[in-house]
């Protein structure tokens, strides 16, 4: 018996008001995936770049938007052996069709939640929360008495990072937005935080650095910072662009990397790290795990009804919010 479900789908690319609600009948699972039922969706930053058609790789229209929720399973394809109906999983990634009310999903992307975990935590937490378990962990793993840069600090991720890179032995310098912001940051771990409306943060991480550098910048602002932060490196320091919140990056004078100190430059995806089941799974327990000793704490949660979608990316992209974003279904 098929499904109908609510869904938010755009058929160009643009401002948040190409999404559209709709009611659609879902075709049974095909073989090797399952049937969700939602319980809680999270809102990404990458959502807006598919809205926009930011990537090179656009998506064929019309789209599904969202890659990240948690739900109940209500259905199985031919050959899925390793759930059951009335399992609660969690993913990340297969193809965006996250903000809907029932989805098909791919069994290779889902995850079993521990039965301790309430769903909106785990919603608001896991996407945001393997980014930053592969940025500081395996992108460039971060180690004890490591100074990091990590702009953002109050948002979805920089709240989950400092927290973890704190519990690392790392010195955290963040920046944020506002005073606000600040607080937010220091609360979850932020040793330094920088308001960058109020003061050039290249500035002071020299000045807290002692004219040193960070060995690691990690980035999702973009254009706005990209520059200043590989000034803000250490030699043979890293910095790992991983958004363009701020709009794209300038194109990169790669000898200028050596005579700024031999420097790195990485542009890391989630979806290279997560690609092999075996590391997907890994990262997820380190997270789960790291989630369940009260190492990762959930930040203050903004929590928007499905049907407010269009609001949600005007929100987010106004930087209205503070912390990890879900639509309940």
């Amino acid at each position: 018996m098929t499904t109908r479900t609510d869904v938010f789908r755009f058929s160009e690319f643009g401002t948040p008001d190409v999404l559209r609600q709709e009611s659609l009948e879902l075709a049974l699972p095909a073989a090797g995936e399952i049937q969700i039922r939602h319980l809680a969706i999270g809102v990404n930053y990458i959502d807006i770049y598919h809205r926009k058609g930011v990537f090179a790789a656009q998506l064929p229209l019309p789209s599904g938007l969202g890659v990240e929720g948690v739900g109940i399973v209500t259905a199985l394809g031919d050959g899925v052996k390793t759930f059951n109906v009335g399992d609660r999983v969690a993913y990340v990634g297969g193809p965006p069709n996250a903000y809907s009310t029932h989805r098909n999903l791919p069994a290779a992307r889902a995850l079993p939640v521990p039965e301790g975990l309430d769903s909106e935590t785990v919603a608001a937490l896991v996407f945001k929360g393997l980014t930053v378990e592969y940025l500081i962990h395996r992108c460039v793993p971060v180690a004890k008495g490591d100074v990091v840069l990590f702009h953002a600090a109050a948002g979805g991720v920089g709240s989950i990072a400092c927290q973890w890179l704190k519990h690392l032995g790392a010195t955290v310098i963040g920046t944020v937005g506002s005073e606000e912001k600040a607080g937010i940051a220091r609360a979850n771990g932020c040793d330094h935080a920088i308001v960058y409306t109020k003061e050039d943060f290249q500035g002071r991480v020299a000045e807290i650095t002692g004219g040193k550098g960070v060995r690691v910048v990690y980035d999702s602002v973009g254009a706005d910072t990209f520059a200043k932060s590989l000034d803000c490196l250490r030699p043979r320091g890293t910095l790992v662009s991983f958004g363009e919140a701020s709009g794209p990056i300038a194109p990169l004078n790669v000898p200028s990397l050596g005579a700024k100190g031999s420097l790195f430059v990485t542009r890391p995806s989630i979806a290279h790290y997560t690609a092999d089941r075996s590391d997907y799974e890994a990262a997820a327990s380190n997270l789960l795990g790291a989630i369940e000793a009260g190492i990762v704490k959930v930040p203050n949660i903004s929590r928007y009804r499905l049907g407010d979608a269009v609001k949600v990316h005007e929100d987010l992209e106004a930087r209205r919010t503070q912390g990890p974003i879900i639509l309940i279904p």
